[in-house]
């Protein structure tokens, strides 16, 4: 059995658990994808209702379903927490989280009341009892790691980005007045970019860049308190903006200068790797973690300037950032897990890792990410490339959908025909 510095694989989850997630954050992605090419340029119109419901497309559909693989996979490895019944959770988690997501995605486009309620319900509902849960576990763990403080600071975050968007729909469904309402919106953004998807992706990289690519750890003073200062920094932001509506741009500042040196050190550590062997996943990771230090200087740079070009290419860059670690989790995680979970079952003909998903595969879909992202930000100047930019969209989560069929087809052949060790004649 797998162990690397505690961390334990006995109590993985069923295979379906994570792959389900990765598929309908897939499936997503292709509806992005669909979505641009009807949307066009309109989606760099950040208040406009083709911008916001590319955005929890990308948020909710796309990143929220992989981080929840992620979380699903991650939380027995790295943090040795035991979930009961994981199939039963996943269920009660994703259906009424993909139709709360569909619901809300309609509510931005025909604005009804009691639409957004009910996405409200449905997303609130069913995020909210897996955060709970997932939470009870880790704070009931004895020991904590760097990677499960940050995660339980991560789910904190979740849970405050579920809350303020009670207010924010309650207002667009005109359910109070709204009288804070552009405080709770910088807020809702805030918790949920960078206090949920850049922190998860922080606190899981504490272990995951060592273990799989063999680096030295992350310096303590990293490692141990850059989760809790994002957290905290996030807070003072929410609660000073009532009083004082300009904080956000010096949390913004201390942000964008943390996480940019996050990144630094985190390519830094990719140099420093004990294997020589670079795999499409580490350019994944260079890629992820360059496009996060542009996003925060484009940031840096609207703060001071008010540029509406750094603006789209602030929130570009984030979106490649998420996009690129999530496909370099993935293309380490569906194989190992599909060798995985057929090598503990006994099955001595369990298709090694490369046979799941080849390397080149991997490789290829890098090439798909890189170009989907030049296109997007040449439409910034030539328009007429967003269609490009909407195809090269669907053919990248088209690409990722198809290795998960592939993947699980593989493992279901080799359950249904694979040869099994006799442990009676050893």
């Amino acid at each position: 059995m797998f162990n690397q510095n505690g961390l334990s694989l006995d109590q993985a989850p069923p295979i379906s658990v994570v792959l389900r997630f990765f598929l309908s954050g897939s499936l997503f992605g292709i509806l992005a994808g669909i979505f641009i090419l009807f949307f066009q340029n309109n989606i760099f119109n950040i208040h406009s209702p083709e911008a916001l419901t590319l955005t929890h497309t990308f948020t909710l559909g796309i990143m929220l379903s992989f981080m929840f693989a992620a979380l699903f996979q991650m939380l027995p490895v790295i943090a040795g927490v035991t979930l009961k019944f994981p199939i039963k959770k996943a269920q009660l988690l994703q259906y009424p989280f993909i139709l709360g997501v569909i619901t809300l995605l309609f509510a931005f486009n025909f604005t009804h009341a009691w639409i957004f309620m009910l996405a409200s319900a449905l997303l609130g509902a069913s995020i909210l009892y897996i955060v709970i849960i997932m939470l009870k576990n880790l704070l009931k763990l004895p020991n904590h790691s760097a990677s499960s403080k940050g995660m339980s600071l991560t789910l904190i975050s979740l849970a405050m980005v579920i809350l303020l968007a009670f207010y924010l729909t309650a207002t667009l469904s005109s359910f109070n007045e709204g009288s804070y309402y552009l405080q709770v919106r910088e807020a809702h953004f805030s918790f949920g970019l960078f206090g949920w998807i850049a922190l998860l992706i922080i606190s899981i990289s504490f272990q995951v860049i060592e273990m799989f690519y063999v680096t030295p750890a992350y310096p303590k003073f990293v490692s141990g308190y850059l989760p809790l200062k994002i957290v905290a920094l996030l807070t003072l932001g929410l609660i000073i903006s009532f009083f004082i509506e300009n904080i956000w741009v010096l949390i913004d500042i201390f942000l964008a200068l943390i996480l940019t040196g996050y990144a630094l050190i985190t390519l830094k550590r990719l140099t420093q790797r004990k294997r020589p062997l670079t795999d499409a996943t580490v350019w994944f990771w260079r890629l992820g973690l360059s496009a996060l230090i542009l996003s925060m200087l484009s940031i840096l740079i609207t703060l001071f300037s008010d540029n509406t070009l750094f603006s789209k290419l602030s929130y570009i860059f984030f979106a490649t950032f998420a996009l690129s670690i999530v496909f370099a989790m993935f293309y380490k995680i569906v194989p190992f897990l599909t060798w995985f979970h057929l090598n503990s079952q006994g099955y001595f003909t369990a298709p090694m890792m490369h046979e799941v998903i080849h390397p080149k595969t991997a490789k290829k879909h890098l090439y798909i990410h890189i170009a989907t992202i030049v296109t997007f930000i040449i439409s910034l100047f030539l328009p007429q490339f967003i269609i490009l930019a909407g195809l090269l969209t669907t053919l990248s989560f088209g690409w990722m959908t198809w290795q998960i069929i592939h993947a699980w087809r593989l493992y279901i052949h080799t359950q249904k025909t694979g040869e099994k060790f006799d442990m009676g004649t050893i």
